[in-house]
């Protein structure tokens, strides 16, 4: 398995917030936790409103703690309501059913962590976190 490690996390977030500034976006929080949903990096933009961290975290947690990137989360969401709201509540909230949420797969197709990045559309949101994963030498799983 490869590790998912600081300097890799700081280079999916710098490619992230450069594919944020190609595409003119709003300022982006960008979360790297790895495969045991664990932070390894967090970094937002200025003017970012306060609660990035936690909404691009709750991303990138719901992809790891239901093993699919966050447009499927988003969609079972939709379909299981019931479902989706009961692992919210054992993962005492931290679960945000919403696109924008990345699986960060290595080499092997292991899953080695997720990014979660929120500021734009949410659709806006995943392009930039495929673009900071894959300029990192991973493969990008949204979905």
């Amino acid at each position: 398995m490869t590790a998912l490690t600081l300097e890799k996390a700081k280079h999916i977030i710098d490619a992230a917030f450069a594919k944020g500034a190609e595409l003119k976006l709003k300022p982006l929080g960008v979360s790297v936790l790895d495969a045991g949903a664990h932070l390894v990096a967090f970094q937002r933009q200025d003017g970012a409103s306060f609660l990035r961290p936690q909404m691009s975290a709750g991303k990138a947690y719901g992809a790891l703690a239901i093993g699919m990137g966050s447009r499927r989360v988003e969609a079972f969401a939709k379909e299981r309501p019931h479902l989706v709201a009961g692992i919210s509540d054992v993962s005492g909230g931290r679960v945000l059913p919403v696109v924008g949420g990345v699986l960060i797969r290595d080499h092997t197709g292991a899953v080695i962590g997720a990014v979660g990045i929120s500021g734009d559309t949410s659709d806006n949101d995943e392009a930039a976190a495929i673009a900071g994963i894959e300029a990192a030498g991973f493969t990008a799983d949204p979905g």
